[in-house]
C-alpha cells in the first residue's frame, strides 16, 4: 500500500522531514519520483552529486537513506532536473521567467537544454557525450513520451510491489505521477499536516483545474487546486525542530507520532 506525502508550498514545505520520519515509523520505503536542484541555490548538492559521476538531490538521498536495505538514490528518483537561475526578461524554453532548466537526467541516461550554455562543471563530470539535446517545447514533450514516461511507469510498478511505499511528490504537484492511487495523503505545511482518503484525493485530482507545470510543459494539478474541492480526515499540529532532528529519521518518528498514527489509520496500515 502507498501512503502520498505532498506540500502546499512549492519550496521549504517539510515534505521531505515528514517523510523520512514516516519511514521510519513505519519501516516503510521511500520514493522520489521526480526531483530537481540549482547549480547556484543548491551548490552543495550539485558538487556533491557530479562528484560521483550524476545528478540528484538531497531529498533522494535522504529517502534512500531512511528506507530498509541498501538503497542507491537513483533508485528511488528516476528523473531530476537541474536548474539555472536566469535574470532577465527572457522566460526560456519553459516559460520561467527567473530560471532554466539545464538537463534532465532519466534513470542514468541525460537530456540536455539545447537553448542554453550548460556549466563547464557538468560537462566535465557527467557522461554526456550521447545525451539527447532539445532546442524546443515540442522536442521535449516527444522525449518525455518516449524516456519519462517509461521510466515513472516503471517505478510505479515498483511501487505496487512494495509492501509499504511512501512517494513524495515535488514542488506543490498534487500527484507526482499520474494514476497514483494512495491509500492515504499527507499534506504537509510548516506547522501543520493535513490527512486525507486517498481514493478521495485521487478523485479530486481528476476533476481540478490545473496549473502548469515547468516539468512536462503541459497542464498538472496543484496542491491547493485538489484541496480546496474535499475536507481533511484530520489536521494535526506540527512542533518545529531542532536541525539535528530534521536529519534524524528516528527522532522525527518521535516527534511526529501522533499525526503518523492518524496517517496510518486512515491508509488501513497495521
Amino acid at each position: 500500500m502507498t501512503v502520498l506525502v505532498a506540500g502546499e508550498h512549492r519550496v521549504d514545505a517539510g515534505k521531505t522531514t515528514f517523510a523520512t520520519g514516516l519511514l521510519a515509523h513505519a519501516d516503510a520505503v521511500g520514493f522520489k519520483p521526480r526531483a530537481g536542484n540549482d547549480v547556484w541555490h543548491d551548490h552543495d548538492d550539485y558538487r556533491a552529486a557530479i562528484g560521483e559521476g550524476h545528478v540528484c538531490g538531497k531529498d533522494a538521498r535522504r529517502l534512500a537513506a531512511a528506507s530498509p536495505g541498501q538503497l542507491d538514490p537513483l533508485d528511488v528518483n528516476p528523473i531530476h532536473r537541474l536548474w539555472t537561475p536566469a535574470p532577465g526578461p527572457g522566460t526560456g524554453l519553459l516559460g520561467q521567467a527567473d530560471r532554466s532548466f539545464l538537463l534532465d537526467r532519466v534513470g542514468e541516461e541525460y537530456l540536455v537544454n539545447g537553448t542554453v550554455d550548460l556549466p563547464e562543471s557538468a560537462r566535465q563530470a557527467l557522461p554526456l557525450a550521447d545525451a539527447l539535446v532539445v532546442d524546443s517545447v515540442e522536442e521535449l514533450n516527444t522525449a518525455i513520451r518516449e524516456y519519462y514516461l517509461p521510466a515513472l511507469e516503471s517505478l510505479a510498478r515498483t511501487i505496487d510491489r512494495t509492501d509499504r511505499a511512501v512517494v513524495e511528490s515535488y514542488a506543490d504537484v498534487a500527484r507526482p505521477i499520474q494514476g497514483l492511487d494512495p491509500g492515504a495523503v499527507a499534506v504537509v505545511e510548516p506547522g501543520r499536516v493535513r490527512l486525507y482518503e486517498g481514493s478521495r484525493y485521487a478523485k479530486s485530482c481528476s476533476i481540478a483545474s490545473g496549473g502548469s507545470t515547468p516539468l512536462e510543459g503541459q497542464l498538472e494539478k496543484r496542491v491547493s487546486d485538489v484541496t480546496e474541492l474535499l475536507d481533511p480526515v484530520a489536521t494535526v499540529e506540527l512542533s518545529p525542530l531542532r536541525e539535528a532532528e530534521q536529519t534524524d529519521p528516528p527522532a522525527i518518528a518521535e516527534a511526529y507520532a501522533p499525526a503518523y498514527e492518524q496517517l496510518l489509520d486512515v491508509a488501513g496500515w497495521e
